[in-house]
């Protein structure tokens, strides 16, 4: 049911060794303090899976939270809290058998029941933005103390991938009830580190969990998140010690640090994509003519070029290469067409132009490709206002249907249904365009039920070429993870999904 996906690494973080003996040797390092500092280049606003729409929240999840399952470093579903499972014949019952002798950070036991109450918080909380990925689930069943039985409503092709991310996620059911919506202030999970504080726009503070299962881990006994919202400030601290591993790294200075002897560059395709969300049911937006105008004007080739540094894919779909739905042709780029833009403004009868705010957060990356876009829609008399506005913000104002246009990314994920079920699926929990489309409701439907992988990327050649007909989100790349660390960082795990596991690291 699923498919490997395999992304390269382009550098991998390498161990500076001793210098040989003689007097030209330089003088031993210093001895590590067990402390590694790791620069993110936004705040996560919620440390909740429940709640958590930010790939930056994930990076911290990875250190809280364990899942039932993992992925690997080809992209291969891999046990993890769960050691096993089973699937029926027909694809609707999968049962569970889960690690024995696992403590949350709190104390308490996990087990069946630790499961059944988490994923039934991620399917029932009126809150959640879980509950498109989990809810082909019928019923969940805690068979005894460490086995669970989930009865699915029909076949489920993405249901394994989703439980590697934040839906299979463990968190204490005895923190969530003592501290209800609090919870993403207070995280609580059974991952190889344990939050103790956080300053808000300045750092997050792990400690090791000193009891954790997986023997010999984690190798450090703190973990520091800095927020540096600038990459070329992370790359100061990066250079200056104060930061060991970044996951954002300039662009324009990748060339520059290729054959560093004290920085190393990973470069990891990501499978998820940039683009810009329209709203569907506020004007001129409600009117498909318009959206196409846009995306017509729209030089995809130039944004990586000019913004990325090449780092990166132009893209017209919600699939990257390497992804099972990825189509070559579809997602190829088309060129600028000034022209056919001012004719589809004259059909919807904005002949001469329109203005609108088009927002973004304060990320330097983010306010260059709005700036472009901006420059890229004055030939057909399109004005875009650009507000920069903090990422809680723009999560908020997106939620919440705030906005005109605003420039968002996915991470994306290793189904296909994950990088578009919810982006265009009506009342999806990041359809923020407010896009319903009966077409497109149904053909995301059917692909989530077809477990033939042929028959699943057809259906999905189809949800691509009707996002680009209809143009509620407008795609513009896929863009590479360009991580920067220092050389003496040891066990840094190149997985596809982007996401820094601290469980190894060390100096």
């Amino acid at each position: 049911m699923k498919k490997s996906i395999l992304f390269c690494l382009v550098l991998s973080i390498s161990v500076l060794t001793a210098a040989c003996g003689g007097k030209s040797a330089e003088p031993p390092a210093a001895k590590w303090d067990g402390v590694i500092n790791i620069s993110l280049y936004q705040d996560p606003p919620k440390l909740d899976p429940l709640v958590s729409g930010a790939f930056v929240e994930r990076h911290v999840f990875q250190s809280i939270f364990d899942k039932l399952a993992d992925l690997n470093e080809k992209g291969e579903i891999i046990p993890m809290l769960a050691e096993k499972w089973n699937v029926s014949p027909d694809g609707q019952k999968y049962t569970f058998y889960l690690r024995k002798n696992v403590k949350f950070h709190d104390g308490t036991d996990f087990n069946a029941e630790a499961v059944k109450f988490n994923l039934e918080r991620y399917r029932n909380d009126s809150t959640s933005l879980r509950k498109n990925e989990l809810s082909q689930i019928n019923a969940i069943t805690a068979a005894d103390s460490h086995t669970v039985e989930i009865t699915l409503k029909s076949p489920f092709a993405p249901f394994l991938s989703i439980l590697t991310d934040r839906s299979g996620m463990m968190a204490s059911p005895a923190a969530v009830k003592k501290l209800g919506a609090d919870f993403m202030n207070a995280p609580v999970g059974t991952g190889p580190f344990v939050y103790k504080e956080r300053v808000r726009g300045a750092t997050i503070t792990l400690e090791k969990n000193k009891n954790y299962w997986l023997a010999g881990s984690p190798k450090a006994e703190k973990i520091i998140y800095k927020i540096i919202p600038d990459a070329n400030v992370a790359l100061v601290n990066l250079k200056s010690g104060q930061v060991d591993l970044s996951n954002r790294f300039p662009f324009n200075e990748a060339a520059n640090y290729a054959n560093d002897p004290k920085i190393a560059l990973i470069n990891l395709p990501s499978p998820g994509f940039g683009g810009i969300a329209l709203n569907t049911v506020r004007k001129p937006f409600d009117n498909v003519l318009v959206r196409q105008a846009v995306e017509a004007l729209i030089d995809r080739e130039a944004i990586v070029k000019v913004v990325l540094s090449g780092i990166g894919t132009p893209g017209r779909s919600a699939f990257s290469p390497g992804n099972l739905a990825y189509n070559s042709e579809i997602d190829k780029p088309s060129k600028p067409d000034p022209a056919k833009a001012k004719r589809l403004l004259e059909e919807a009868g904005l002949a001469g132009g329109f203005s609108f705010t088009l927002t973004t957060d304060i990320n330097p990356v983010a306010q260059q490709i709005i700036q472009v876009l901006q420059n890229m829609l004055k030939p057909a008399g399109i004005n875009a206002v650009l507000e920069k506005v903090d990422f809680g913000t723009v999560l908020d104002k997106a939620a919440k249907g705030n906005f005109d246009v605003i420039y968002i990314t996915w991470s994306g994920r290793a189904d296909p249904d994950q990088n578009s079920y919810d982006r265009f699926i009506a009342n999806g929990s990041f359809n923020y365009m407010k896009y319903n489309n009966s077409e497109m409701n149904g053909l995301l439907n059917e692909a989530r039920r077809e477990t033939d992988e042929s028959k699943r990327k057809a259906l999905y050649d189809k949800v691509t070429l009707l996002a680009i007909e209809q143009s509620p989100y407008i795609f513009l790349y896929h863009e590479n993870n360009l991580f920067g660390a220092v050389k003496e960082l040891k066990g840094f795990m190149a997985v596809p999904d982007g996401m820094i596991r601290t469980v190894r690291l060390s100096k």
